[in-house]
């Protein structure tokens, strides 16, 4: 590749990839609550935020479950969360996919059992959040080829799509047995692969935007905010 042909790759670089970079970075975001109950929590008390993974097409990521988890219990005001895999670890199998309670119904006839309520208890736990959810990828346009050759190799072109993320929290009281609130979650943001000698991901963070808004969401709607 010659030195004038790298010039010109270079100035592209320069204006193609701050906006870019800025284009990537604008992500839209939005929250939806429905409350359906009175909420407050004690300081001696806890929340469990589970992922439902009944469904045959997709299943919530472990990680986004974590994600949400992370953001209720951690800065000032947080509010003290059970990790999903020692919660269900120590209440096998109640809690496995298959035997899951899918309502509130179905909790009720759950903490009849001694050994689930007196597991609740140890616990601590007042609020169970059940995540359902996923991101999907679609949109998908241009192309990106990759050359070797005595000059030395390169990728050139250009490539984009969109990534949408939709979440939905449903909040169960433990202790009144009911269900008293849904939050909804919606990202949507476009990412880009400009391929200038060597591809450059520029990636909308919609999944990170949508934990963060749903986990202080959450949070603020178990405190009684």
């Amino acid at each position: 590749m010659n030195k004038l042909r790298i010039h010109k790759y270079l100035e592209l670089i320069i204006f193609v990839v701050p906006f870019l970079l800025f284009q990537s970075a604008c992500t839209s975001t939005t929250v939806d609550e429905f409350r359906q109950g009175a909420t407050g929590i004690k300081t001696d008390e806890s929340v469990v935020i589970l992922g439902r993974r009944q469904g045959s097409e997709y299943e919530t990521r472990e990680e986004f479950v974590d994600c949400v988890g992370d953001r209720v219990s951690s800065g000032q005001d947080a509010v003290t969360v059970i990790p999903e895999r020692e919660f269900v670890d120590a209440m096998f199998p109640w809690f496995e996919p298959r035997t899951a309670p899918m309502g509130v119904s179905n909790l009720e006839r759950l903490m009849a059992d001694n050994l689930v309520s007196e597991q609740m208890e140890k616990f601590g736990i007042r609020y169970m959040v059940w995540l359902d959810g996923f991101t999907e990828t679609s949109g998908r346009t241009g192309s990106i080829s990759c050359t070797a050759g005595p000059g030395g190799a390169g990728c050139f072109g250009f490539g984009s799509w969109e990534d949408d993320s939709s979440f939905n929290a449903r909040v169960w009281d433990v202790k009144s047995r009911q269900n008293v609130g849904t939050i909804n979650t919606d990202a949507s943001g476009q990412s880009y692969l400009p391929a200038l000698v060597i591809p450059i991901p520029l990636i909308a963070r919609v999944e990170a935007n949508a934990c963060s808004r749903l986990g202080d969401q959450l949070k603020a709607f178990v405190k009684g905010g």
